[in-house]
Order: structure tokens, then sequence, then C-alpha cells
């Protein structure tokens, strides 16, 4: 699949690819590529270490706390590592550029761990490693449709498709069609957070404007309520005053004078 950025009106002046690859996409797929290397030269215990194993996580707890989070710089092989990388700068691309380079990091983690934490939760007895990008790509794929429904993907770099229909079913695909050595539940959880994180962020951005606007109306409300106590107390003063002209200030009632008193302090308050 391919993003294909075309007119409103039909296929004609498109351009394939996200253009230019981003900060945050390019030194991911620097890192990816420098630990692929790396897994090249080493020993089969590199994986078993740094991939996600959950018999071993739970069995040596808390040894291998760091696994969620590696296994997601490792790969399978040249063909996994090079579409989870591709996938990545195809459909990332355009994302961090829109989000920013912290919010789309720190979305692409999240939706990494999710992977790790729906395999561990789901399926903790499995003792063979899970290794690669992918729940994190799913997460990527999932923002991709939230964002950019109308958008065609050549399928097979060649038939056009509206991203609303064709993430979807590459998903449904890659699950039925894929062997059983696949992590679904990894894929699963990138998409299935990602989802959440996304959904879960403007109700709560709508929430939080909810809640500024009440507090802005409360705010409102106390200070026209002080300022219409002032008012009356200022009146009561004016009064008091214009019978002190009148009788003198040794004439006026102690309930007065304690008003005074009670009035000056309340209004110092106010002004403070």
């Amino acid at each position: 699949m391919r993003p294909m950025h075309t007119n409103p009106g039909g296929y004609g002046g498109f351009r394939i690819g996200p253009g230019s690859i981003s900060r945050v996409i390019k030194y991911l797929i620097g890192i990816n590529a420098v630990i692929f290397l790396i897994q090249i030269v080493s020993s089969l215990s590199f994986i078993r270490t740094f991939g996600l194993t959950p018999l071993l996580f739970y069995r040596e707890f808390p040894n291998y706390l760091f696994q969620p989070f590696t296994y997601m710089f490792l790969h399978g092989g040249l063909f996994h590592i090079f579409f989870n990388m591709f996938a990545l700068w195809m459909f990332g691309t355009e994302i961090e550029y829109r989000w920013g380079s912290k919010p789309f990091l720190r979305y692409y983690l999240y939706c990494g761990l999710a992977g790790a934490l729906f395999s561990l939760v789901f399926n903790p007895n499995l003792a063979v490693p899970i290794v690669g990008a992918s729940g994190a790509i799913y997460g990527i794929l999932i923002a991709y449709w939230l964002m950019f429904p109308d958008r065609y993907l050549l399928i097979f770099f060649m038939f056009p498709m509206r991203v609303r229909w064709a993430i979807p079913l590459f998903a449904l695909l890659n699950f039925v069609a894929s062997g059983p050595h696949v992590a679904h539940l990894a894929h699963l959880g990138g998409a299935v957070v990602g989802l959440a994180y996304i959904k879960l962020d403007w109700r709560l951005a709508v929430l939080g404007k909810r809640i500024k606007s009440l507090r802005l109306k409360r705010k409102t409300a106390k200070l026209e309520k002080n300022r219409q106590k002032a008012e009356d107390i200022m009146r009561r003063v004016d009064a008091i005053l214009d019978k002190i002209n009148e009788v003198g200030i040794e004439n006026i009632s102690k309930e007065d004078r304690k008003f005074l008193e009670d009035a000056s302090q309340i209004l110092s308050k106010e002004d403070n």
C-alpha cells in the first residue's frame, strides 16, 4: 500500500509518498537499522534477552522489565524490518509533521508498549520471544486512518482505495493470511490503545474546555456577588456618613459604629 495524495475531483495530479522524512522517524529508522545489524552478528541469546518472552518475563520478574520496551526495536528478518520501517516512513511522516516530534514519539512508544502489555496479559505462557515494531506501526496506521480517511492508497501499487477501507482490509488480511508465528496480540494492542489514546485525548480536551468554562462562570458569578455586596455596603456607609454630617459622629448608634468598622475590614479585604 502507498499513500497517494490526490485532487478532490479524481486521481489526477497525485504524488506518491509523504515527502521528506521527519526527525523522529529518521532516528527511529536509524536505531532499528543499527540494532538489526547487531542482531545479525550476535547470537540467539541477544533476541532471547531483549525480545519479549512472556513466560520468562513472569518467571524471572523483575529481571526482564526492559523487554516490553526493547522488543519493539528488534526484528525477525530483513522483510520484517523493511516493511515496518517503510510503513513508519510512509504513514508516520505526515502525522509527525501534524502533531510535532515529541507527541508523535510518545504516541509511538505508547502503542509499542501496549502491544507488549496485550501479549503479557493474554498470552502469559508464551515461551518464544516476540520482536518487532508492529504494535507501534499498527498504532500509526490507526492514527492515519482517523486523520485521513478519504485519502487514497495504491493497493499493490496499482489499485486506488480510500484509507477508510484499505487499512481495515490490510489488518484483516494480515490476521487471516499470516502464519501462526505472527504476534497478533501485539498488533491488536497497538491498534486498540492507539484508537483509545486519540479518542480519549479528544474527549479529555472537550472535558477540559467544559470544566474551564464552568470555573469561569463560577468565578464570574462570585465576582458579581461580591460586587453587589460591596455596593450594598457602600450604600449603607454613605447613609451613615450623611447621618454623621447631620448629627455628629458621637450621636450615631453603636450598631452604625460597628457597621462602619466591619465595612472597613470587608472593603480592605476586597481591595487586596
